[in-house]
């Protein structure tokens, strides 16, 4: 069995986590964290997730239960998610990362602690996502300068970030396939007499919505035909699903960066 350490255990992504491992058989909850103040610390993980009474209170301390777990799968927010990073690195324990929205410079000091531990950084673990940037990037390869490329998401009226990191990240392997510097090609919203779309531009659009779990189109565009592949998720279990499956890998690689490509083994 592998020790499962569950971070922002109270939230959407979390609570999906919490009931995943408690139905595993090869997955154990060994413990479960949301921040200092959070109302659900002290409160027990499973009856927080809603799926029965899990025997582990939830609690703000990670340094305290790092000698009960092998990894930790966070789900949390950005500023949280690096403070447990560093607390991970300070252990050597391994990590899993699905939050999303970081800075820049939030990103950089992720990256680097995350080369000193076993660690997958993935915006999106759903198997059927990560699989659809392996297959878009050849496509893009094939249909060249000739196809405009466009983008769109749709996610749920909480979501605080935007783009998705998912679609930042299928623009950013369409980019790297077309090679186009995204940071110049990159257009994410229009209004007004834009005039003519630019030659070589990569459209992202976001679109906030209802309870939309999350749903991205990526859209090839040329004359007298469009190509579309759309992803749509229907439940955030596939993101824990994938999440679970990358804990399960992760626990057994040497120290670095990983993302799910290397987990599922397509990288492109």
């Amino acid at each position: 069995m592998i020790n499962v350490i569950v971070a922002g255990a109270a939230g959407r992504m979390g609570c999906r986590l919490v009931a995943r491992i408690k139905d595993s058989t090869v997955l154990t909850l060994a413990g479960a964290i949301e921040g200092k103040g959070h109302h659900a610390v002290g409160d027990d993980a499973g009856e927080t997730a809603g799926c029965g009474r899990a025997g582990i209170p939830i609690t703000d301390d990670l340094a305290a239960l790092l000698d009960r777990g092998e990894v930790i799968v966070d789900f949390s927010a950005p500023e949280a998610t690096l403070h447990h990073l560093r607390t991970v690195a300070q252990h050597k324990r391994a990590m899993v990362i699905g939050t999303t929205g970081f800075s820049a410079p939030q990103l950089e000091e992720l990256k680097s602690l995350a080369c000193q531990v076993p660690c997958v950084l993935s915006p999106n673990m759903s198997v059927g996502v990560n699989l659809i940037y392996k297959v878009i990037s050849e496509m893009a390869k094939t249909l060249g300068d000739e196809y405009d490329i466009e983008v769109i998401e749709a996610h749920h009226r909480l979501k605080k970030d935007a783009p998705s990191g998912t679609a930042l990240k299928i623009a950013e392997v369409l980019a790297k396939a077309v090679n186009r510097d995204l940071d110049q090609v990159g257009v994410y919203a229009r209004k007004g007499l834009i005039g003519e779309r630019k030659k070589g531009e990569i459209g992202i659009q976001s679109i906030r919505a209802g309870d939309i779990v999350g749903d991205h189109t990526i859209l090839f565009g040329g004359m007298g035909e469009r190509i579309e592949v759309t992803h749509r998720a229907s439940s955030r279990d596939t993101f824990a699903g994938g999440a679970l499956r990358a804990a399960r890998w992760v626990v057994q690689q040497p120290p670095a960066l990983y993302d799910m490509m290397d987990v599922l083994c397509l990288k492109i």
